[in-house]
């Protein structure tokens, strides 16, 4: 595989420009950019460039509107809504945040819920936010079904990722935890699918229930399955529960394929729990998380999950990712 080293103020300039190009506002295109290049600096590349294609085409035939202007409200002290008006949840997030978070700082604890939005892609790119900001976060949203149930073979739920971010209380992040609550991020198998590689068992389930390592066995007919079985199965379900009943948005089984270019909008939520840290311990909150970071961090190896990360100035793509950008984006 040819690849290419871009730096991130490029890849963010870039992404803008193919999404500007197909009908985003400048602020909203930007909103979405920042996030493309925040994934590409954690190499997360289900969530990076792999997904601008997608962006821009659905620009185009209106199943995400880019020239929307989110409307926030506040239902009650310590709730805060914003509806996307399905476009792009970035977007309908950075326009909420403040709020939730002065909610969060009045009443101890704030939810924020972002409804009928697009696809939100990367979970931990808002709850790192909300983290940095000196809150804990907790963040959880849903998918395309193609999780079964345990003793099903029949897919119900997403891979409805769950993270959750806690500030150091200088402004970075003591711990982050982003992951789907199926057995592997769906975008994993297409990617496979894609370069014709095999998957490793414990991924998904063929048809009939069945144990494979063909990723088209999962992606036709077949399902994923959930992280840890039943108790993975736990967690997505309240992901579910508060991601779609919560806000009113689409269930796992009502939605159409993310990335394709023809459907209807996503109209998906997402739910973010809020939490001023010294709420109820005051200032020896800090010294408790000390505590537990220090218990894991004294044995060689061990780390808390998201700590310490340093982003680089550039990276290195894949040369075929990195022309589509540029193409997308009339460069």
């Amino acid at each position: 595989m040819a690849t290419i080293r871009v730096d991130l103020d490029t890849i963010q300039t870039t992404t803008a420009k193919a999404l500007e190009a197909h009908g985003a506002k400048p602020w909203v295109a930007n909103s979405v950019a920042h996030a493309v290049r925040v994934a590409e600096a954690y190499d997360n590349k289900i969530c990076g460039l792999f997904y601008l294609q997608s962006y821009c085409n659905q620009l185009e035939v209106g199943r995400v509107k880019g020239d929307v202007e989110p409307e926030v409200h506040q239902p009650k002290p310590a709730s805060v809504v914003v509806d996307a008006k399905l476009g792009f949840a970035q977007a309908a997030f950075s326009r909420g945040l403040g709020t939730a978070l002065l909610a969060a700082k009045t009443n101890g604890v704030a939810t924020l819920a972002i409804c009928h939005s697009h696809t939100c892609t990367s979970m931990g790119y808002f709850t790192e936010q909300i983290a940095r900001a000196g809150y804990i976060a907790i963040g959880m949203t849903n998918a395309k079904s193609c999780v079964s149930p345990p003793g099903g073979t029949k897919a119900v739920l997403g891979t409805n990722p769950i993270a959750m971010s806690v500030p150091d209380g200088k402004g970075g992040l003591a711990m982050q935890f982003d992951q789907s609550t199926s057995a592997i991020a769906l975008g994993k198998i297409n990617m496979a699918a894609t370069a014709g590689e095999q998957i490793p068992f414990g991924w998904g389930v063929d048809s009939e229930g069945q144990a494979t390592q063909d990723p088209n066995a999962v992606l036709h007919g077949g399902s994923l399955v959930s992280a840890g079985g039943y108790k993975g199965y736990g967690f997505g379900l309240m992901a579910e529960i508060l991601a779609a009943a919560f806000t009113g948005g689409s269930t796992s089984t009502q939605l159409d394929p993310l990335k394709a270019t023809e459907g209807k909008p996503h109209d998906l939520g997402q739910c973010y729990i809020i939490i001023d840290p010294t709420n109820v311990a005051g200032d020896l909150f800090w010294d408790k998380l000390s505590t537990i970071s220090e218990a894991v961090t004294s044995q060689p190896g061990a780390r808390l999950p998201g700590s310490k990360k340093v982003l680089p100035n550039a990276v290195e793509l894949d040369t075929e990712v990195w022309n589509s950008a540029v193409r997308l984006a009339g460069a």
